[in-house]
């Protein structure tokens, strides 16, 4: 470390007066590279490389040199230069051989808990996962995101690997985008391709738009599935003209949709990538025989997937546990996982946030093999320590929310009771964090992150980023502690 103290001494003297005067240094980062020697350090709340050395690392690096070394910004050009000089800071694919996690860091601040998470359990975390959706309503970028995993990756030193997704992606221009910039898993949104209306059909509606299609494609389907049984590793799937005729209506285009994306991108990446389907995002739950066809198609197609993600009954919203009948769910879990590991890939859970009475049920049937998706529960424990170290911001925004809450529901399912919710004139300080072990409250700021962190006041000065964002870095101990249990719970539960 002595040849850091020059500079880091350089550091101290240039904070401003209220600053304080210390500079952490994160030692897990320390890294040479031949005459060259790079380091992460935290001052006044913003965090720098600091090289110091002579060599292409010290050249490539953007920075202000100061006593003989480098202060470099964590921006992305610098990013690109972690990923040129150091392999593990760029994201990879796992394949089917190991369970996968999708931790989906909103903030850019929670992987470096993530990874102290899951340092040594049999799960690999995709640390930057994102939608488009949540992207748009955080006035971010799928450049944001990779540069946030790369920055965390390198303070903690961790070099086992980590993905990163472009979630519930529906376009292929950002198909293509997410894979040049470096993405190493994408997860196909097909529910704009699923039709939900042909559920309510009766069997002679669909049989008469079934015998609409062309000859050649009511063939295709018919040969290979009507009055045929298939053997998923035991379990027996049949398929009779009516339940054919459903499904190619109501799965057809999207299957359609999963083969071309398959064959003029994802076979074409220049690199492995982890192909992820999801058919989880509509009204029509994913029947074993409905999840069969769409799999059997896959594979008569040649399209090699790495999950699927159906849609499994009860619901599964947003910050809560599953609200349904257990036993039909572990009945069908159970089916579900069958198909996956029939097939070759893994079973994948989405919003599977804090679903803790049937993640036991999961573990068990996917036998610790899955792709599991969480991502707004990290925002609720920083909320979590908002309440427990900024009670006067934790109170403002949360008025703010409740205040805000019906704009939210054009982009998320969920049935919270606002009313059960204890009023905020009414409950101490001290009380606050409880807040996010209520359902209701829980689901009145998942669904609200966007609108908080992008409020504004009429003169156009944000109303609670720059006072979120801050308290949170000046305790990003507390988050880490935080992020590791709740998290933790998770894993454990799912036993990885």
């Amino acid at each position: 470390m002595e040849q850091f103290q020059s500079v880091v001494k350089a550091l101290q003297e240039g904070q401003s007066p209220e600053s304080s005067d210390v500079v952490k240094v994160y030692q897990h980062s320390l890294e040479k590279q031949d005459n060259v020697s790079l380091i992460m350090v935290k001052a006044a709340q913003t965090k720098y490389l600091i090289a110091v050395g002579d060599g292409p690392l010290f050249d490539a690096l953007n920075g202000e040199v100061v006593q003989g070394g480098k202060v470099c910004p964590l921006t992305h050009e610098n990013s690109q230069v972690l990923n040129q000089f150091f392999d593990y800071t760029k994201p990879q694919a796992f394949g089917t051989d190991i369970a996968t996690m999708g931790l989906g860091d909103r903030l850019g601040l929670a992987s470096p808990g993530h990874i102290e998470t899951v340092r040594d359990r049999k799960v690999k975390p995709i640390l930057a996962q994102q939608s488009i959706r949540e992207l748009t309503l955080l006035n971010r970028t799928m450049t944001d995101i990779l540069d946030a995993a790369t920055f965390a990756v390198f303070q903690e030193g961790y070099k086992d690997g980590y993905g990163a997704d472009a979630d519930h992606i529906k376009l292929e221009e950002d198909i293509k985008y997410a894979l040049d910039l470096g993405f190493s898993f994408i997860t196909l949104d097909c529910s704009e391709q699923i039709r939900n209306g042909i559920e309510e059909m009766s069997v002679a509606e669909v049989s008469k738009e079934f015998a609409s299609l062309p000859a050649e494609r009511k063939d295709y389907y018919s040969t290979h599935y009507v009055n045929k049984s298939f053997d998923a590793d035991g379990l027996n799937i049949t398929f009779d003209e009516a339940s054919l005729h459903k499904n190619v209506l109501v799965y057809g285009e999207a299957i359609d949709f999963m083969e071309h994306v398959y064959n003029a991108y994802i076979s074409k990446a220049e690199k492995a990538i982890d192909f992820e389907i999801s058919i989880d995002e509509t009204e029509t739950v994913t029947a074993p025989e409905a999840h069969f066809f769409v799999a059997e198609e896959l594979r008569r197609r040649g399209v090699t997937v790495q999950s699927l993600a159906p849609r499994f009954c009860g619901e599964f919203q947003k910050g809560i546990d599953y609200i349904g009948d257990i036993t039909q769910f572990e009945k069908e879990l159970q089916e579900h996982a069958e198909i996956a590991k029939y097939f070759g890939y893994k079973l994948s859970i989405h919003s599977g946030s804090d679903k803790f009475s049937v993640f036991p049920i999961i573990g068990k049937y996917t036998e610790g093999l899955l792709h599991i998706k969480t991502a707004g529960t990290n925002w609720l424990e920083a909320v979590r320590v908002i309440a427990q170290v900024n009670p006067d911001l934790y109170r403002r925004m949360h008025v703010y929310a409740e205040e805000h809450f019906e704009e939210t529901l054009k982009y998320y399912h969920v049935t919270p009771d606002l009313d059960s919710v204890a009023p905020l004139n009414e409950t101490k300080d001290e009380e606050l964090p409880s807040y996010m072990d209520h359902d209701a409250s829980r689901q009145l700021f998942h669904v609200t992150y966007g609108i908080l962190l992008t409020a504004q006041d009429e003169a156009g000065n944000d109303l609670f980023n720059t006072e979120f964002f801050t308290t949170l870095i000046n305790h990003e101990d507390a988050y880490r502690e935080s992020l590791v249990k709740h998290i933790g719970r998770h894993v454990d539960l799912l036993g990885l």
